[in-house]
């Protein structure tokens, strides 16, 4: 099993990030990986070199078998069984190990689609929620591909709002099956599948969870549906015609079929980071090396300033969206070693997980639009060869849309950021409340000032603005603020950006005291100021929704205090991250 050998111990709580201080030495960081989690990089960028990328034209043509084939040949590396015990025929590897896969499989949608459906939310839901007896009877199979797994939670009319699911389950007169009835849309490799978790309702009412096997009687799949992107991967509706599902199937809990779908999700959205971390990381080496290239009014684009911006912020939104991602998986896995050791290693991992859902949810939403931003870029830099298919960008371009939906729609997760910590905090055990109003009742505004110190300075104002906004925002709508959507949504672009904020300022510190991490500096200084002023955006938004008049001046005054700063030469600093990233062609920090 492959383990994380340089954790840092810091216990805290999901979302505590706005209360607490932390030290690059609380965070962990890609940089922070052992030589073993770099050696299954390494092996995953090797089968991708000989085995996925000559075949990726075939599997974005859909011709018959080439997925399967090629997914079946990671089979022998380890790959499809890294999440599964190894008394199961898996190779038991954490979640660092995953996460570095994900991130050479995210850089293309249509086979990335049909590995990360297997290994991630078709084979989790066995791993975690199984019977021993189901575990035996499908994990084994699931690792060596000798079935295939989906996942089938969305319905024609319950997508997001994944409860208000009309398929039913009714148990037989024999007492021995479950007669399943509906449909399911929108299934990652539903056309090829052997085994789908199915949600239904038991009579009709108790959101349940089941392991439908494609043999059983009344299973069948709908056409290939035509995509905009990640082309290649099978997406098919689902039928169930009065299946009979043995009893012996239903998997954890009549009732609790959301505990399931939830936590499954949750590590969805965690997975997406690095994938599209990766994906990113892809385009802006192939924009590189065409800016290079390419010749305009007699020069490379890549000397043009307005090329070299694109290039540069391309990087720091990648770095900031690496930084958050690497910090929750180190988080997530030292909630795991501090767990109780009665606790088995998947009820750790689950709980670790759910702890930091909030966290997870910003990972998704900031990742997807952040590969947005970069694909979008990266065909203007192609300019008109990029709006042509044979050009890699025009192809990342379509893949990308998809991760704003994936995994619960961005707007969904946006809900997740700030109702998850205001649930906490009605329970009395996140103090986010307590230290809102503590914010609201200073005398004035009084901006943190660290001597010497900028950059920590604002991490530690956007943390004021953050819960200066959120009291008033509590004070006016109270138990009732979840109600108040656009109030939410902007409350969780604050969270959001304070998190990335503080992760980035925290990696690049670590960076630097290692001696490196010239580029990651720059990125830093440009991103810090950059999103304290997105911040002050959200924040005035919700300020001028929750007050008024001479109150409104008040708070707005606060707010300006809070979100002043001294600028930084971003356009200098812009043109010494891109000048290099143009030498070494790649990502670079």
């Amino acid at each position: 099993m492959t383990t994380l050998t340089d954790i840092p111990h810091k216990t805290t709580k999901g979302t505590a990030f706005l209360l607490e201080e932390s030290t690059p030495q609380d965070i962990f960081t890609p940089e922070d990986l052992s030589e073993e989690h770099l050696a299954i990089g390494r092996m995953v960028e090797e089968f991708w070199a000989n085995e996925v990328e000559p075949n990726l034209p075939a599997i974005r043509e859909k011709k018959p078998g080439v997925a399967m084939a090629v997914l079946r040949k990671s089979v022998e590396l380890g790959l499809t069984g890294m999440a599964i015990p190894e008394e199961y025929g898996g190779m038991a590897m954490d979640l660092p190990s995953l996460m570095v896969t994900a991130e050479r499989m995210g850089r293309d949608g249509s086979y990335g689609g049909w590995h990360s459906a297997h290994t991630g939310i078709g084979t989790l839901p066995v791993v975690y929620f199984g019977t021993p007896e189901q575990k035996r009877k499908y994990l084994p199979k699931l690792a060596k591909v000798e079935m295939l797994a989906a996942y089938a939670l969305t319905e024609p009319l319950a997508g997001s709002d994944a409860l208000a699911a009309r398929t039913r389950a009714d148990l037989a007169p024999d007492g021995k099956h479950y007669i399943l009835n509906g449909q399911k849309m929108w299934i990652t490799n539903g056309g090829a599948a052997d085994l789908f978790t199915v949600f239904a309702k038991v009579g009709g009412e108790k959101f349940t969870a089941f392991l439908v096997e494609r043999n059983f009687p009344g299973v069948s799949s709908g056409a290939e549906e035509h995509k905009m992107g990640i082309t290649g991967s099978s997406t098919t509706a689902v039928y169930l015609d009065n299946v009979p599902v043995p009893v012996e199937n239903l998997l954890g809990e009549i009732g609790r079929g959301h505990v399931i779908a939830f936590n499954i999700l949750n590590i969805g959205r965690l997975k997406l980071g690095p994938a599209g971390v990766g994906a990113a990381k892809n385009v802006l080496a192939i924009c590189i090396k065409y800016a290079k290239q390419r010749k305009a009014f007699g020069s490379a684009i890549a000397e043009f300033g307005a090329i070299q911006h694109k290039l540069a912020e391309m990087a720091i939104r990648i770095f900031a969206a690496e930084s958050m991602t690497w910090r929750v998986v180190g988080l997530i896995e030292n909630q795991m070693h501090v767990a109780s050791p009665e606790s088995s290693g998947g009820t750790q991992e689950l709980k670790a997980i759910e702890e930091f859902a909030a966290e997870c949810s910003m990972i998704k939403v900031y990742v997807s639009e952040m590969l947005d931003y970069v694909v979008d870029e990266g065909v203007q830099i192609h300019g008109g060869y990029g709006y042509h298919q044979d050009y890699v960008v025009e192809r990342a371009y379509r893949d990308s849309r998809i991760n704003r939906l994936f995994e619960g729609t961005s707007e969904i997760n946006r809900l997740v950021i700030t109702g998850m910590p205001l649930k906490r905090a009605a329970r009395g055990t996140l103090p986010l409340l307590d230290a809102a109003r503590a914010v609201l009742k200073e005398a004035g505004a009084q901006p943190a000032e660290v001597a010497g110190d900028p950059e920590l300075s604002l991490v530690q104002n956007a943390k004021k603005i953050a819960l200066l906004t959120l009291g008033i925002a509590h004070q006016k709508h109270g138990a009732k603020l979840e109600q108040q959507q656009e109030i939410i949504m902007n409350m969780s672009d604050i969270i959001m950006q304070v998190f990335a904020m503080e992760s980035s300022l925290l990696r690049s510190r670590k960076l630097a005291a290692a001696g490196g991490g010239a580029n990651a500096a720059d990125a830093c200084a440009v991103y810090l100021r950059d999103a304290i002023g997105k911040i002050e955006l959200s924040s005035r938004t919700v300020l001028s929704a929750c007050s008024q008049g001479e109150e409104l001046r008040w708070n707005l005054s606060r707010l300006r205090a809070y979100a002043s700063h001294d600028p930084v030469n971003s356009i200098e600093l812009r043109r010494q991250i891109a000048r290099r990233l143009l030498a070494s062609e790649k990502y670079t920090v």
